[in-house]
């Protein structure tokens, strides 16, 4: 990933032009360029904060067709902050379906998972078992002993949910 103070600055400036037809332009055109830092977490802010549809959707098909993995560390950053439920949960769709490899990140992503809405944390629990075949021991260890300690492991909506990840962390 690149760092390009002039991108994210222009980036910066076609979101707040209000005018959907560039910013869904500028969004498009974003697939073609090598990814550069600071473009997720703009997107990001965008979409926490707009009710179009066509823009969100927009949002939602770049972040899902991310291919560099580059990238993984940044969305991550943006999954941790506080976010709207909907905008935290697309973020982490876009984990498991861009297909990078969030290996790396399964103990953020665990905590998503305890931490988050019911939604979330199936996606989450996607993005996991997607990654687990290349979790060490060790971290499969670290984030049984988080759901084992977490409060929410009594919540019975997300209870299911937790035993199937038990399940896939101790194949």
């Amino acid at each position: 990933m690149i760092k390009s103070d002039k991108k994210i600055k222009l980036l910066n400036e076609i979101l707040n032009k209000d005018n959907n037809i560039v910013i869904t332009e500028a969004i498009e055109l974003l697939r073609q360029e090598k990814p550069f830092k600071g473009a997720i977490g703009l997107l990001t802010a965008y979409y926490d904060k707009t009710d179009d549809f066509s823009i969100r959707k927009t949002i939602t098909g770049f972040m899902n067709d991310l291919k560099d993995q580059s990238v993984c560390q940044e969305v991550i950053e943006e999954i941790r902050k506080q976010w709207k439920s909907d905008t935290i949960s697309m973020l982490v769709s876009s984990c498991w379906q861009s297909g990078l490899n969030y290996s790396n990140f399964s103990l953020n992503l665990a905590k998503v998972f305890l931490e988050g809405d019911y939604i979330t944390a199936i996606e989450c629990l996607t993005v996991i078992e997607e990654s687990v075949h290349n979790l060490s021991k060790e971290t499969r260890v670290k984030i049984l002993k988080m759901i084992e300690e977490s409060p929410v492991t009594q919540i019975t909506e997300k209870k299911e949910l937790m035993l199937e990840l038990v399940s896939i962390l101790e194949r």
